[in-house]
């Protein structure tokens, strides 16, 4: 984890505010995606509320005072307010006529909900009764103010918004109402009564009297706001810098909680869970904008205004139309109608599920709007992971226990958790798990994260879970009404059915359906647009996309997933279930002709293997890895024997299968290694016990003879792992090359066939330029060149990883994502000697790096040939890989 950057100090800046009318869209990095698009609004002419805008310097400035900001400063934001007085007509704080604004965060980047935001600031109690008086509604201007109190309380005072949320819960009980809207205007001048006391009691003194100084404090909070640990959270996730800062938004108040006649809404351009391109959100009549994204009250789908006003939803749609076609992007829209009157309040691109990104994009380039190239980019790889979430097995007769709204993809079976904290406990033991709220708020990201799935009581479509569930591809259903959560009892009731926390429950993003019972899942199928991109993205990629497939089951799925052939087949599963025995036989015996019966026994269903294998991926490249693990990994563990052994004596001393125990016991302990992964593996167990690789490779090159006597035409690459020195490849080379001429000559056919190795081991990378004399690929084994590099297992060093990302000392996990500095290091140096012994040496990657988009990036920049990666990954991989060749177009221009 990572905080901002601090500058050495602080630096003069000319310039800390404009208005809407000197910025634009083109200074995003100055004025933050909100301002710069609130700043191109107002020069196109769309209905946006006068304001101006505080700059990211601004915030870095703040940054490196301290937590303060010069007087200069507070100089030039005297006269942009009072600018801002002169246009709107009204005056901040005044008794009469007084101008409430808005204090908002934006970044360059969209960091939903991350930061904070204060509405309704202005109000006092003397400009309160003005308020009531100017608009003759007493209602709509008390509950402004507890508005105002609360947001003020919870982000520049920092009291737990809990608090005022207990005593809001209260008051609709004792009106007997459930929605706020319903409140009377004496049951809101007592709330603002309640609010103001427990400020104080919390605070140790009032919310200030003078809005100039609400203002100063709730400027100085939204820069704060900047390195909360929420927005830490998802700057790390979103590989978002540090050391940008937020910009802060100043605009004058529009309400949205005046009467029936208003409201306030969020709309997408085209739908964010589909792409499908219908205007998409929902409304709330009586309300502000934070009751929708909070998910504090369940809102109207947007086709409910179309009924009530025609003419106001023709406007709004016809407004995102020229937006959409002004950004090029599907946008979200946020909007208030006050009085009857339309105001666009924000429009950004809008979050998709990966599934939308991938028709949006498709249909922008058929609409005309963007290229082929841009729609490849427009999709994160992260993004196309998404398409490949499971849904629920077709069939199932299980009743849903209650249905909900459809915010999120896919379906996602876990165990109940009704708390952020717990959620990331239950995830660090290995529990797939189901955040369960009430609502969600940005400060549960970590804990959505952590999590399968995310169900909630309240909120909407366009709520805070809905949009981090499309994000980040998170399964979420939102306003189950039916849903009761109890904190205390740590239990939930659903339509007269009780479940405790850990209890598994199913839900489905897809309809909203909510199961008190695990349910099967399976992949989808992918969409017409998601080939469409693929080609795209594959006519723009220069590396190339293998699988690690073990069978010809897999082999065959990852040609659907586009593999361009196996750069990974592990021989030693091919050693396990029936065959175990024969393998157990080889390693009892002492005669070295019996050894190798036994081994030559596994021969007819090795060479079964691998045609089937050859069949699957017809003329594509095939790289199969040697017999890699120790032999002691095909005994049983000496523990477990000699329990049963002491077991077995105990019931009868005589017992026949205790002498069979005893033998593999003596076997298990004679080749018993304090390190068996850095032991006898691999290369090294080849060349004292060849007999082993001896069958691999006659049955490699005997399967490969049938294939192409059958007309299939199969690349074979035989990779000798763990080769530490060249000798090592040197000599098992000339032993089994002349197999492979032995068996083509039996076979009556000629292969092509070829020797490389596998770059795992430290000094085989730094010894490269001698290796690639004798080798004709590499193919770097991540895996274990990070466990080298590091001195790590990847089994044991989750904690200690952790604990390094957790105390901001790295920031990626090696074990996920190259390290750059330095396995990547070894990777360069490796390549670069390699080469210059052999100009024609393939090199490529098989670890389950190989998957991960920052790492093909990686290794598209190191000059690599493929990729190789677990079939699910395929796609991701050919497309990250296509970012990469067309970020190099983009430098180059």
């Amino acid at each position: 984890m990572t905080t901002t950057a601090k500058p050495s100090a602080p630096v003069a800046i000319a310039k800390h505010i404009y208005t809407f009318a000197e910025g634009s869209a083109a200074m995003r990095d100055l004025l933050g995606g909100k301002g710069a698009n609130l700043c191109e609004m107002a020069e196109m002419g769309l209905p946006v509320p006068p304001g101006f805008v505080i700059t990211t310097e601004t915030c870095r400035e703040f940054i490196a005072r301290d937590g303060s900001l010069p007087d200069s400063f507070w100089a030039e934001l005297r006269g942009y307010l009072t600018g801002l007085e002169v246009e709107a007509g009204k005056h901040l704080g005044d008794a009469e006529n007084p101008l409430l604004v808005s204090v908002r965060s934006g970044g360059k980047y969209s960091m939903p909900g991350m930061m904070d935001t204060i509405l309704n600031l202005g109000l006092t109690d003397r400009s309160v009764e003005g308020l009531a008086a100017q608009t003759r509604n007493p209602r709509f201007a008390y509950d402004a103010y507890r508005r105002f109190l609360a947001l003020y309380g919870k982000v520049v005072l920092e009291i737990e918004g809990e608090r005022f949320d207990t005593l809001l819960d209260a008051a609709k009980a004792h009106a007997g109402v459930t929605s706020d809207a319903h409140l009377s205007v004496d049951a809101l001048k007592a709330l603002v009564t309640q609010f103001k006391a427990l400020i104080e009691q919390e605070s140790g003194c009032p919310v200030p009297q003078d809005a100039w100084e609400q203002l100063r404090g709730a400027i100085l909070a939204v820069f704060r706001s900047w390195n909360n640990e929420r927005a830490i959270i998802y700057r790390n996730r979103e590989q978002i810098p540090h050391d940008l800062g937020t910009a802060c938004n100043i605009v004058a108040m529009v309400f949205g909680n005046m009467g029936e006649d208003s409201g306030t809404g969020v709309a997408f351009t085209r739908d964010p869970n589909t792409g499908e391109r219908v205007f998409y959100g929902e409304f709330l009549r009586n309300a502000q904008g934070e009751d929708v994204v909070a998910g504090v009250r369940t809102p109207q789908p947007i086709s409910r205004l179309y009924d009530e006003d025609a003419a106001l939803y023709d406007q709004l749609t016809g407004l995102g139309q020229e937006l959409e076609r002004h950004y090029h992007d599907m946008q979200d829209i946020e909007f208030t109608i006050e009085r009857g009157q339309l105001f666009v309040l924000q429009c950004r691109s809008g979050k998709r599920t990966g599934a939308a990104a991938v028709r949006i994009a498709v249909e922008l380039v058929e609409e005309r709007l963007i290229s082929a190239q841009e729609a490849v980019l427009r999709v994160s790889p992260e993004q196309l992971e998404q398409l490949l979430h499971p849904h629920l097995k077709p069939g199932s007769d299980v009743t849903p226990l209650a249905r909900g709204l459809d915010a999120g993809p896919g379906a996602a079976v876990g165990r109940i958790a009704l708390d952020k904290e717990r959620a990331i406990e239950m995830h660090a033991q290995g529990e797939d798990v189901i955040l369960v709220r009430r609502t969600t708020t940005p400060d549960d990201l970590s804990g959505m994260l952590a999590s399968k799935g995310v169900l909630t009581a309240e909120g909407g479509r366009t709520s805070h879970a809905a949009l981090v569930a499309r994000q980040y591809g998170i399964p979420t259903v939102c306003g189950l009404g039916a849903l009761r959560i109890d904190d205390d009892a740590r239990t939930v009731f659903v339509n007269g059915i009780t479940l405790r926390e850990g209890d598994v429950i199913t839900i489905d993003g897809g309809t909203g359906d909510v199961y008190a019972v695990a349910l099967e899942t399976e992949a989808p199928a992918v969409s017409p647009e998601f080939g469409a991109l693929m080609e795209w993205a594959d006519a723009a990629r220069r590396l190339r996309v293998r699988a690690n497939a073990d069978t010809p089951e897999q082999a065959a799925i990852a040609v659907r997933f586009g593999a361009e052939g196996i750069g990974l087949c592990r021989t030693e599963h091919m050693f396990l279930g029936d065959r175990l025995p024969s393998v157990q036989r080889a390693i009892l015996a002492t005669d070295p002709e019996v050894r190798r019966r036994a081994i030559f026994d596994l021969l007819p269903t090795q060479r079964a293997d691998f045609i089937g294998i050859f069949e699957a991926m017809a003329d594509l490249p095939v790289t199969i890895r040697l017999l890699d693990p120790p032999m002691s990994e095909f005994l049983p563990d000496p523990v477990q024997l000699l329990r049963e052994i002491i077991d077995l004596m105990h019931d009868d001393r005589d017992h026949p299968g205790i002498a069979a125990r005893e033998t593999l016991l003596a076997a298990a302990e004679g080749l018993h290694e304090v390190n068996p992964m850095l032991g006898t593996r691999g290369v090294r167990l080849s060349l004292m016990i060849p007999d082993f690789v001896e069958m691999q490779v006659e049955a490699i090159i005997g399967a490969a003879s049938h294939v192409k006597r059958a007309g299939g035409n199969p690349h074979v690459e035989i990779m000798i792992p763990l080769v530490a020195h060249v000798s090592e490849l040197t000599r098992i080379k000339i032993q089994l090359d002349r197999v492979a001429q032995r068996t083509m000559a039996e076979e009556g056919v000629t292969i092509d066939y070829s020797f490389g190795t596998m770059i795992e081991v430290p000094r085989a990378a730094l010894t490269a330029e001698e290796i690639g004399r004798e080798a004709s690929f590499f193919s770097f084994g991540t895996n274990d060149l990070t466990q080298g590099a590091w001195m790590l297992s990847r089994d044991d060093a989750a904690e200690y990883i952790g604990f390094l990302q957790q105390n901001e000392m790295v920031k990626i996990d090696p074990t996920a994502s190259i390290d750059r500095a330095g396995v990547g290091r070894l990777m360069r140096i490796c390549v670069e000697d390699g080469l210059r012994a052999n100009p024609n040496l393939k090199l490529g990657i098989c670890g389950e790096h190989g998957g991960d988009p920052s790492s093909v990036q990686f290794c598209h920049e190191i000059g690599l040939h493929y990729v190789s990666c677990s079939p699910s990954r395929i796609p991701v991989a050919r497309l990250a890989a296509a970012h990469a060749a067309l970020g190099d177009r983009e430098r180059d221009k």
